[in-house]
This record gives C-alpha cells, sequence and structure tokens, in this order.
C-alpha cells in the first residue's frame, strides 16, 4: 500500500511540474525562436485582420501562432496534404480568439484534423427500442477531447472573404472555448459579476433571435445561432471577429460583452475594451 501511495504522490508531482514549470519554460524558449519572415507573408494574405493589428498586437498573435504550430498536431485526411499555407491560416484564425489571451486556453486541444473538402459523418441515434441512422455533410467539428475537425475548402472560404458571415475556423476553435469549463453550453469559464452579466446579456440576445425567427422578422445573427446556446456562442464568435460593425450596430450589449471576454475590440484593433476586467499575465 505504501509503495502504490509513493507512485502516486510522485507521478502528481511529475505532472505538477510539468505543468507549472517545464510547459512555462519549453513556451519561452520556443518563442525565443525568430518568428521567420515568410510565415509573416502567408499571415498576411491568408488571415486578412493580421494587416491591420498595431505592432504590439500582431506580436501576440505571432506568439500564439508560434506555440500552436509547435504544439498542436495536423493530420490531413482522406489525401489531403498539409502545409504551411494550411497550418498558418488555421492557427492565425484560431489564435485570432486569444490574441489578448493567455495561450493556456489552448492547453486542451490535442490535434486538428483536415479534410480537402466538406465531408460525410455517419451518425446513430437509439429512440428506446429504435435505432436509426443518418449522414451528414459536415463543414467542421469540435469534440469535448480537444479534437477539432475542419473542411478545407470552408477554411479557404473565411479566409479569402475576411467580412463574410462565415468562418469555420473561428467557429469550431469557439466551441473549444465554451469545452473549457467542461461542458458546451454557450458560456466560456467566467465567474462573478462577469457571468452574471453574460448569462442575462446572452439569454435575452438568444430569446430576441429565436422570437424574430418565429415570427419571421429578418434574424440579425446567422439563424444556425438559434438551434442551441452553444453554437449560438460560436455564430456570434464569427460575426464578432468577420461583422463587426454589424453586431455593435444590431446588439450593442452583445458586442461589449464579447469584447470584455476576448479582452480584444475588432473595430479599434485595440486590446481591453472598457469593462473587459482584470488584465491577465502576458500571453504564454
Amino acid at each position: 500500500m505504501l509503495i502504490y501511495l509513493l507512485c502516486a504522490l510522485a507521478l502528481i508531482g511529475a505532472l505538477i511540474f510539468y505543468l507549472f514549470f517545464y510547459r512555462s519554460w519549453w513556451r519561452n524558449r520556443q518563442l525565443q525562436h525568430p518568428f521567420p519572415e515568410h510565415w509573416r507573408k502567408t499571415l498576411k494574405t491568408r488571415v486578412p485582420l493580421y494587416r491591420r493589428l498595431p505592432a504590439q498586437l500582431k506580436r501576440q498573435l505571432e506568439q500564439h501562432v508560434q506555440l500552436f504550430l509547435a504544439e498542436k498536431p495536423f493530420y490531413g485526411c482522406d489525401g489531403f496534404e498539409v502545409d504551411d499555407t494550411v497550418r498558418l491560416t488555421i492557427a492565425g484564425h484560431a489564435c485570432l480568439l486569444i490574441i489578448a489571451r493567455n495561450f493556456s486556453d489552448f492547453d486542451g486541444i490535442n490535434s486538428i484534423l483536415v479534410y480537402p473538402d466538406r465531408y460525410r459523418v455517419r451518425d446513430m441515434e437509439s429512440d428506446g427500442m429504435v435505432v436509426s441512422e443518418s449522414n451528414e455533410i459536415r463543414a467542421g467539428e469540435a469534440s469535448s477531447l480537444g479534437q477539432v475537425v475542419l473542411a478545407w475548402t470552408d477554411c479557404e472560404e473565411g479566409a479569402i472573404h475576411p467580412h463574410g458571415a462565415h468562418n469555420v475556423i473561428l467557429h469550431e476553435f469557439a466551441h473549444q472555448l465554451d469545452y473549457l469549463d467542461g461542458t458546451a453550453d454557450g458560456a466560456p469559464p467566467l465567474s462573478g459579476e462577469q457571468a452574471r452579466h453574460w448569462q442575462e446579456t446572452m439569454t435575452r440576445a438568444y430569446e430576441h433571435l429565436r422570437d424574430s425567427l418565429h415570427h419571421h422578422r429578418k434574424p440579425w445573427l446567422d439563424p444556425y445561432g438559434a438551434t442551441e446556446p452553444a453554437e449560438f456562442f460560436a455564430v456570434l464568435t464569427e460575426t464578432f471577429f468577420q461583422r463587426p460593425s454589424h453586431l455593435k450596430e444590431q446588439q450593442p450589449e452583445v458586442y461589449k460583452t464579447l469584447g470584455g471576454y476576448f479582452r480584444f475590440d475588432p473595430l479599434n484593433l485595440t486590446e481591453h475594451p472598457a469593462g473587459s476586467g482584470n488584465r491577465e499575465a502576458p500571453p504564454r
């Protein structure tokens, strides 16, 4: 029994060392390497917002991208070849979500799978004694186990049309932020007054969207956001980064609440807008 206890303590100690010391040391060491100039050229063409960022935020995005590419494995599916353009396009858009936050928000992401085009998923559903099978065509999905799946054609569409309504990379990585508290419920980890304000603001906006659709009024957000709170947050995230003027005009309180969480204002390209709360440690 004593041996088992000692082994357990040693394992816990090793885990603590890795989480709080080695990983921090390793990341700082990665960031000492110069950011490759050809990566910058790719980000300028594949992540258009990067070109407009002030120097400090541009550097923070580069650091996050550097760590993302060093830590997160990419896998091509159905014969798709993952090259630097693919990796930088995905990493650049994903890291916009944490441009003013800690990189640790992405610690739970373990792998990125990339299909050349939209892919078919076979789904089995059980309703008592009846088991039904369905086939879905998907552009992306996120898993609570840390896996993100993306269709490259849709990734390119978001990169080519930075002001369009859809960006599958932003959408699926928003789900990963939602999963940080263990469940996809439409709210990333929040506490205190920020959590209360988020709940009130987002619930009101979600019900307003559903009510607009119910009464056949033109919705202010893609109707897919009305399917459930988790999709509402993901679609809002797309709109916040892709069409910030529209969101601020239609739902100013929602825009302010999202800015407080992301600690970024995509209209003014500034960090920590008013009401965003306390500043975190530098993004490492």
